[in-house]
């Protein structure tokens, strides 16, 4: 399932210029802000339509001309440099209240293909094009598929050990605070214990990155036709990854946002919610501490909504908080549909907090938040293993792995 790279990484010196949030997580007004007055800052090639001039679309042709442009230059000018040999790296997140210790290796497309490494969203087809043009234009896969795997205590042990004896390469501080430290696994004994010990395991899961992923996919079966000597070691057959256990993983709550297109009055709506929920007005932001409750948020006024009769549900989608709120009040309320395509939802990750949803909601661009209990990994492991899907925005992890820090260059 997993393999050591050479990595493509910053010179040492210059890791704290070229590290940037992921491209997904910031906007291009974000990344310009971010970019300036850092020459080296990753985002030029994660985020290149910052170097355009004029407004310009994500997956215009220029875009990844201008991010393949700022790679090769970055590389020529020594800000990047390629490993000689293949590595197995780990990668340590860490600040007051949390600390991950995981594998930074790349995943087999034919695992994936296999569903050993399994997945739980289905992914968009524009998305999923971008990530296919991002990697065939840079001939690198940079920005790593978050994966997770079951707790094994031999495996977390000897990541200790080696973190304990070995200096990072890089120790750098994110714009959020937290530290992101990377090392080298320089014995090969160790090496090949951590991928066994890995590889041994039953499944590996896609916590974050399912377009990365898909788009992987993709790319090695272009390549694959083009290339008569075809052998399956080429780089192109597999992605790149990081790997947390399943203890180690933080999953905030990701929040909706409803516009009320059917334009029901505030009496509708309690009456409506009062058929499966006690709904209560509270005078502060509602955050949910466990499950089958709920927050809503209206003309500036929180509700607690606590489902009236617990409910024992075998289906493990069905049985998700999201899925809850979905066919007991997105659908059957305010008429939601598909919440990929429904121009009257969008979403909110908990980073934001209370704060962002009621700002959305007063500010009269959206006119219904609803907060949610964030969901277990355990659920999205169950989900995984029954080969099921998830509903769209099940998930906010944090903290975000770095864009810059390991990129995987392909054949």
């Amino acid at each position: 399932m997993l393999k050591s790279f050479k990595a493509l990484r910053p010179k040492p010196s210059k890791a704290d210029d070229v590290i940037a949030p992921p491209y997904d997580v910031i906007n291009s007004k974000e990344a310009f802000e971010l970019a300036k007055g850092r020459p080296n800052s990753f985002l030029h090639v994660s985020k290149p339509e910052i170097d355009l001039e004029g407004v310009i679309a994500y997956n215009d042709h220029k875009v990844y001309e201008k991010g393949k442009e700022s790679l090769e230059q970055m590389i020529k000018d020594g800000v990047l440099i390629e490993d000689s040999e293949d590595m197995l790296y780990l990668y340590e997140m860490a600040d007051n209240d949390i600390r991950q210790l995981g594998i930074a290796a790349v995943g087999s497309v034919d695992a994936y293909e296999q569903e050993l490494i399994k997945r739980h969203e289905f992914t968009k087809p524009d998305k999923e094009l971008d990530r296919v043009n991002n990697i065939s234009s840079l001939n690198a896969q940079t920005g790593p598929v978050l994966l997770t795997y079951k707790d094994n205590g031999e495996l977390s042990t000897l990541l200790e050990a080696v973190a304990v004896r070995e200096t990072p390469i890089y120790d750098v501080k994110a714009i959020d605070g937290i530290t992101h430290r990377i090392y080298q696994v320089n014995q090969s004994d160790e090496q090949e214990k951590i991928l066994s010990l890995v590889n041994s395991m039953d499944a590996l899961y896609i916590a974050d990155g399912h377009h990365r992923s898909a788009a992987a996919r993709a790319v090695k079966h272009a390549r694959q036709m083009e290339n008569s000597n075809h052998t399956g070691q080429e780089s192109y057959n597999y992605f790149l990854t990081v790997s947390f256990p399943e203890s180690q993983m933080n999953i905030l709550d990701y929040n909706r946002l409803i516009k009320n297109s059917l334009r029901l009055t505030m009496d509708e709506v309690l009456r409506k919610l009062d058929e499966h929920f006690e709904v209560t007005s509270v005078e502060d932001a509602f955050k949910p501490s466990e499950k089958n409750h709920f927050g809503m948020y209206t003309n500036h006024q929180w509700y607690s909504l606590k489902l009236r009769h617990s409910q024992t549900i075998d289906n493990p989608v069905e049985a998700l908080d999201v899925s809850m709120l979905h066919n007991l009040i997105l659908e059957p309320v305010f008429g939601i549909g598909d919440e990929r395509t429904d121009p009257n939802i969008d979403f909110v990750g908990g980073s934001r907090g209370m704060e962002g949803l009621e700002f959305r909601v007063d500010s009269e661009e959206m006119d219904f938040a609803f907060s949610l209990y964030p969901t277990p990994i355990e659920a999205l492991i169950d989900v995984a293993n029954a080969g099921m899907i998830m509903p769209p925005k099940s998930t906010w992890f944090e903290p975000k792995l770095l864009d810059g820090l390991l990129s995987h260059r392909i054949d």
